[in-house]
C-alpha cells in the first residue's frame, strides 16, 4: 500500500513480470524441435513417411500446450502472440489430424503471420502502433519509434506469410518442416537484430526520448 499527494491510502501495483530471455525462447522455439524432431524420426518408430506428418502435428499440439501451460503457470497470463500462434496451432492441427489434411498445419504460419500482420498495419491506420501489445514488448520507445517499427514488422509479417506459400506450395513436406523450424526463426532474429539502431534511436529514458 502507499500514499498519493493528500495522504490517502491507495493500492500499489505490482509490476507487470516477464521471463526471463532465455526461458521465453525455450518455451518459444521448445515445439517447433519437436516438431522437427517428430517428422524427422517417425520412419524410425516404424510410422509410414506418408504418415510421419500427422505424428509430427500431433506432437506439436502437445508441446505447444505444455509450453502454453507453463506460460501461464509463471505469469498468471498468457501474452498475445503465444496464444494466438497457439491457437491457431489447436485449431488447424486439430483439423490437420482429424481430416487427415497436411495442408491446415502447412497454412498454420501463413495464417498467424498475416493475422499479425494486418492487425499491426491496421492499428497504424487508426494511429494506433499496437507492436508494444502485440509482441509484450518491454522496450520504451517515443511514439515515432514505435510507429516506425510497428510499420516494419507488420511488413516482415506479411512478407513471411507470401514465403510460407510459395514454400509449401513449391517444395517437398521435409524441406517446408525444415524451412518452418531452420528458416523461418532465423530470418526472424535477424530481421530483430537489425532493428537494434532505430530502437536505440527512440528509446526513452526516464521518459526522454534519446538524442
Amino acid at each position: 500500500m502507499i500514499t498519493d499527494r493528500t495522504g490517502a491510502t491507495v493500492e500499489s501495483v505490482p509490476p507487470r513480470r516477464h521471463l526471463p530471455p532465455l526461458l521465453k525462447l525455450a518455451l518459444e522455439m521448445g515445439p517447433l524441435v519437436v516438431f522437427f524432431l517428430g517428422n524427422a524420426y517417425a520412419e524410425r518408430i516404424g510410422v509410414h513417411p506418408e504418415s510421419k506428418l500427422f505424428v509430427a502435428t500431433g506432437v506439436f499440439i502437445a508441446a505447444t500446450t505444455l509450453s502454453l501451460g507453463i506460460h501461464f503457470a509463471l505469469l498468471r497470463r498468457l501474452p498475445i502472440m503465444p496464444l494466438v500462434s497457439g491457437a491457431v496451432v489447436l485449431v488447424f492441427g486439430g483439423l490437420t489430424l482429424a481430416l487427415q489434411d497436411k495442408t491446415f498445419i502447412m497454412m498454420k504460419p501463413t495464417i498467424v503471420n498475416t493475422l499479425f500482420g494486418l492487425v499491426l498495419l491496421g492499428g497504424l491506420a487508426f494511429g494506433k502502433p499496437l507492436l508494444s501489445v502485440v509482441l509484450d514488448s518491454m522496450f520504451a520507445l517515443s511514439d515515432e519509434g514505435w510507429r516506425k517499427l510497428t510499420f516494419r514488422w507488420g511488413l516482415f509479417f506479411l512478407a513471411l506469410a507470401v514465403l510460407n506459400e510459395v514454400v509449401w506450395r513449391t517444395q517437398t513436406e521435409d524441406f517446408w518442416v525444415n524451412f518452418k523450424v531452420f528458416g523461418i526463426m532465423p530470418l526472424t532474429v535477424a530481421f530483430a537484430l537489425a532493428q537494434t539502431p532505430l530502437l536505440l534511436r527512440h528509446e526513452q529514458k526516464d521518459g526522454t526520448e534519446a538524442p
